[in-house]
């Protein structure tokens, strides 16, 4: 199914591999070899305060703040949203372009590892002229799959029981978005719905969450996709089993980075297809770097759109996706989905043309959310936020920076074009 959850992670083999750091460990040097998400949360870095109209929360500031926002709807004193009582780590998205067989979420569910599956309805729609991707949902049931702040905001569950729109953070605040406004979405027909709240569910590439009724009423297909949580399984024998029982060209994909040590399995939160072997390369060449830095810094002054990927507006993604394409190399529309494009690097490796990305996001503090291009001499490129352009900035290693990668065509033409992107 075409353009539907375009943030996938590649199962990574269980040699070549190494540890991911702790969040105690000493800050990002030039010592790291996979590295997991930094301990807090940061801002877009480069603005400075007051200028645009913000990035994200800065650690201080989300520590503070319950993040995920949300109002009640007129229509939600009806929708009573059961009590969180626990969380489910979304490790595996199964997808299809027609619905599901309803035997085989019975199949899944009883698969050793997984702890809990759910079916969902995913398409792309459009939200206010923006094409996005949507997952309709149950929200009693998938709520646990969701990042924590989201999870965690009963108010945003019953809104969307309600029959509003869930919008992920970056989305609601870069696009402008407000709680009191409706927006327009249409997919078989056009639709005037809430904003049930700002949250980020955490499955990559997600921009809008609706329950299952209202996905139908838009003409999502139904149950055509299931998240499944198996937080101690290895994916890449859970995932092999799961293509033997599903139909043909259904896709099925990690969502998580799963580092394999010894007979133990870490979740890593950092960028970088980490266990990305000489064989997944080469990177790109002098002529490739050449062309895409003077692509890039060609945009230099142009304005910052939300969902815009060039030639003369871009958000952080769409900047790195149009810049690389001017070198001939396709690259995956979305920041979360272009950190799984090559290895990650040692600070004292980086050189121009590397990829550097951040987690920006308080309702999704996993997900990297930002991303930006090192151009050398402790500098980067990118396009920041809605009232600013593209600019060049001192390049940002603090709080909420996931790491640095080097493209490698090969693996970003298999991310750009996997099924489920």
């Amino acid at each position: 199914m075409a353009g539907v959850l375009s943030h996938v992670r590649p199962p990574l083999p269980s040699s070549a591999v190494h540890p991911a750091r702790t969040a105690g460990s000493p800050p990002w040097a030039t010592d790291g070899v996979a590295a997991d998400l930094s301990a807090t949360v940061g801002a877009i870095p480069g603005p400075r305060s007051g200028s645009g109209r913000g990035g994200g929360l800065s650690a201080r500031e989300f520590a503070s703040t319950s993040a995920v926002a949300a109002k009640p709807l007129p229509s939600s004193s009806n929708a009573k949203a059961r009590p969180l009582s626990r969380l489910l780590q979304a490790d595996v998205l199964v997808v299809a372009g027609t619905s599901l067989p309803a035997a085989l979420m019975h199949k899944l569910r009883r698969l050793s590892g997984v702890d809990a599956a759910v079916p969902v309805d995913a398409g792309r729609v459009r939200v206010n002229g923006v094409f996005v991707n949507v997952l309709g949902v149950n929200p009693k049931t998938f709520r646990p799959f969701a990042a924590r702040p989201t999870a965690r905001a009963t108010g945003l569950w019953q809104n969307v029981m309600a029959g509003g729109m869930a919008i992920s953070y970056t989305m609601g605040h870069q696009d402008q978005l407000t709680l009191s406004k409706p927006v327009q979405v249409t997919g078989s027909r056009t639709l005037q719905l809430p904003v049930a709240g700002f949250g980020t569910v955490g499955i990559g590439g997600v921009d809008g969450v609706v329950s299952d009724a209202v996905a139908r009423t838009l003409g999502l297909p139904a149950r055509n996709a299931a998240v499944i949580s198996a937080p101690k399984a290895r994916l890449d024998r859970l995932i092999a089993r799961i293509k033997k029982l599903a139909p043909a060209r259904t896709a099925v994909v990690p969502l998580v980075t799963q580092v394999i040590i010894g007979n133990a399995t870490v979740i890593s939160g950092a960028a970088g297809a980490v266990g990305a072997a000489a064989n997944h390369g080469p990177g790109l060449t002098s002529v490739q770097i050449a062309s895409f830095l003077a692509a890039a810094e060609s945009r230099i002054g142009m304005p910052y759109v939300w969902g815009s990927a060039g030639p003369t507006r871009f958000d952080c993604s769409g900047l790195v996706q149009w810049s690389l394409a001017q070198a001939g190399v396709p690259m995956p529309r979305v920041a979360a989905d272009q950190a799984r494009t090559g290895p990650l690097l040692r600070l004292n490796e980086l050189r121009p043309g590397d990829l550097l990305f951040y987690h920006t996001d308080p309702t999704a503090p996993n997900y990297i959310s930002h991303v930006a291009i090192y151009i050398g001499n402790g500098r980067m490129l990118q396009a920041p936020q809605p009232g600013m352009r593209v600019e060049v900035v001192a390049a940002d290693f603090g709080a909420g920076f996931a790491g640095a990668v080097r493209v490698y065509p090969r693996v970003a033409a298999a991310v750009a074009g996997n099924p489920a992107g």
